[in-house]
């Protein structure tokens, strides 16, 4: 076997980083063992530690004063607040328990800190996406400290695995488990997200996605599928498990993390002309190696001694705040958000969910700061009359949220943002997310504040009985007593009109509904509806959620759908003045750059909107977006907002950034003249 050692670069010790500049200043928050590494490594790193934070100053002076020992005199101690106002403070390294990153991270981003946060960076996606949003609003580093993603035997494998030394990647095997003598401590603690996934089985899941990065060439991979089984000790965590992850390309990894069973804690790396061997990825000892074993040559063994990764990941962080980077390229933000979801998966193919992620807990603001709009929210308002309140013209749909972390981060934000209107059916998630939104809306205590669309009678349920059945159930799962709109969510011909009229006028005098409408009528039978409300003394129908947008449909996605994108549809509520609350008004992704004259993969995208005149009706959003600065879907939101007759769109964005790139459309100003050029009427 031949030996070959590869030395890693590293920046001498001093006052200064090798460009002159000055060495950044390193504050350590929570001051435990994993922060006493970092600490032993920080001087073979540029920077230079100024100070230490707890909660307890005890014990934030006695690591000060350990601090001596590896030659960073005068390390000011402290509480949080203190050291985050301290101006020799560059970046810090947050090392707390899991469930106090998010507190810390948010904190030290607001005092303009560049932050290395221990993995993982927050216990679910829904918390990390909100921290992810609040480092690229502020526009400072935010690195989840995996710090084998830094050392060069990591970036040795990848290069090996982009060179397809052993042909192309099929397998991943990776383990991180251990031991633990008792079942006390945090690892045992669900209040502070214990366990082995969250503790060390990230580090598998995020070496088995950059292999696999490597492999194929994408940004981020995520796995398709996953299975996994695992044991739950007697204090609720995992103890031991195995995940199954299969990827886009066919590749498929095996993962293994424990805190009660002793791994052998390896990565092997099969391809289809050998395999690669690492067998310490995780602690990286002195020296560590990497074996190859290819079908036409000897085994060859790669060391890669004398690296500091603790040195090594403070240094990307402090290299990324110097170059205005709000991440570091051996662990991106995307990178993060995707690895986030996978440990939520894992957990939950196994069954795992803490107490404080609870459908029925009080799940706090990221931040725990009261929830209010900011002062420079974009939102635009409106008004329907009858509900009694100002409407944001964005109306967030409350159908992509998985979990009630998810759903309270996204929630947030958009309120923060101006938003204050949420959209809901019956039929949504059987029932869950009815009862996410309201469990949410009792945590921030602000009922009085939002618009709640319920939508129900949804077919094969459509008829009287069950409107007022499903109505009732659906106030009962938010914990409210009225809809402050109701829609049905579609009509069913078959019932005369006007016992539809009659059972919503008699729910809207009891007080149960404040203004009704459709979801998915035609014209034509909501003047119907109206025309029998005249006749009868009824209150009538006041508001219709159709498919509407830029885009004319030539069919819709589900049964029973009516869209109002034809010119008849449009003359209509322009001459009515019915306001119309759209759904679909970005064409289920045509207008983000999925559609192309060539591409006919999307079979229900070509169904609904493949013509010559959608697409060159993209083309000129295009055009115009390039004037404004911004993306097409924001123009084919702003053409909604522009419409002739009161709009309110609904969209249902996944992540905080799908909302953000969304919410664009709301600072863009249209003229009719332009309305028209949009729709190919000029």
């Amino acid at each position: 076997m031949s030996a070959q050692t590869a030395t890693p670069s590293t920046t001498p010790t001093g006052d200064r980083t090798p460009d002159g500049g000055a060495a950044p200043g390193w504050a350590v928050l929570g001051p435990g063992g994993i922060a006493r590494r970092f600490l032993s490594q920080l001087p073979a790193s540029t920077g230079t530690l100024v100070a230490a934070g707890s909660s307890s100053p005890d014990r934030a002076q006695a690591f000060a004063d350990e601090a001596a020992e590896y030659g960073f005199a005068d390390v000011r101690a402290g509480e949080y607040d203190a050291v985050l106002a301290d101006a020799a403070v560059d970046a810090v390294y947050v090392s707390t328990v899991h469930t106090g990153h998010a507190d810390l991270v948010l904190r030290a981003l607001d005092a303009g800190k560049a932050v290395l946060c221990e993995k993982p960076l927050a216990p679910n996606h829904g918390t990390a996406m909100a921290l992810v949003d609040a480092a690229r609003q502020a526009g400072l580093p935010l690195v989840e400290a995996y710090m084998y993603r830094f050392h060069p035997q990591t970036a040795a494998l990848l290069d090996l695995v982009r060179e397809g030394v052993v042909g192309r990647v099929t397998h991943v095997d990776a383990s991180f488990a251990f031991r633990s003598g008792e079942r006390t401590g945090r690892l045992f603690d669900v209040a502070t997200a214990g366990g082995g996934i969250l503790d060390v089985g990230g580090y598998p899941v995020t070496m088995a996605a950059a292999v696999v990065q490597a492999a194929t060439g994408v940004a981020v991979a995520e796995p398709v599928e996953l299975s996994a089984t695992g044991t739950l000790g007697p204090t609720g965590v995992d103890e031991w498990t195995v995940a199954h992850l299969t990827y886009r390309d066919g590749t498929t990894a095996s993962v293994r993390t424990g805190v009660r069973v002793q791994d052998e804690n390896a990565v092997t790396v099969h391809g289809t002309r050998g395999r690669i061997v690492l067998t310490d990825p995780w602690t990286l000892s002195a020296d560590p190696t990497i074996t190859v074993h290819t079908v036409d040559e000897d085994p060859r063994t790669l060391s890669f001694a004398g690296a500091e990764p603790y040195a090594l990941e403070a240094d990307a962080t402090a290299a990324a705040l110097a170059s205005g980077a709000v991440e570091a390229a051996q662990m991106t933000l995307d990178e993060t958000l995707a690895t986030a979801r996978t440990l939520d998966r894992w957990r939950a193919a196994i069954g795992l969910r803490y107490p404080f992620e609870a459908e029925t807990a009080d799940v706090p603001t990221v931040g725990g700061r009261p929830l209010r709009v900011r002062d420079d929210a974009p939102m635009r308002y409106g008004e329907v009359p009858g509900v009694g309140k100002r409407m944001s013209r964005l109306v967030m749909g409350v159908d992509n949220q998985p979990d009630l972390a998810h759903a309270s981060a996204i929630f947030d934000m958009f309120v923060e943002q101006g938003g204050n209107v949420f959209d809901t059916g019956y039929i949504y998630g059987g029932g869950v997310l009815e009862g996410r939104l309201g469990r949410w809306i009792q945590n921030r205590g602000i009922r009085d504040d939002v618009v709640v669309i319920t939508k129900g009678a949804h077919t094969p349920y459509c008829d009287p009985e069950s409107l007022t059945r499903q109505l009732l159930e659906s106030l009962d799962r938010q914990g409210t007593d009225h809809a402050d709109i109701y829609m049905m969510h579609r009509d069913n011909p078959a019932v005369p009109v006007g016992e539809f009229v009659d059972v919503l006028d008699e729910h809207r005098r009891a007080g149960r509904i404040r203004v009704f409408g459709g979801s998915n009528w035609t014209p034509a039978r909501f003047d119907e509806a109206n025309a029998y409300a005249a006749a009868n003394g009824r209150h009538g129908f006041e508001v219709l959620s159709n498919h509407f947008g830029l885009a004319e449909a030539y069919d819709v996605p589900w049964d029973g759908c009516e869209h109002a994108t034809d010119p008849a549809s449009k003359r209509w509520l322009e001459e009515r003045q019915v306001p119309l609350l759209p759904w679909s008004s970005q064409a289920r992704g045509f207008f983000t750059g999925r559609a192309a004259p060539g591409d006919t993969s999307d079979a229900e995208l070509v169904r609904c909107y493949y013509s010559d005149d959608n697409f060159e009706r993209l083309r000129r959003a295009r055009e115009l977006g390039e004037q404004y600065g911004v993306p097409a879907t924001a123009i084919a939101l702003a053409y909604v907002l522009h419409q002739p007759f009161p709009t309110f769109p609904l969209f249902g964005p996944r992540t905080i950034a799908e909302a953000r790139s969304s919410m664009t459309g709301l600072s863009v100003e249209l003229s009719p003249e332009q309305v028209a050029w949009l729709d190919l009427r000029a």
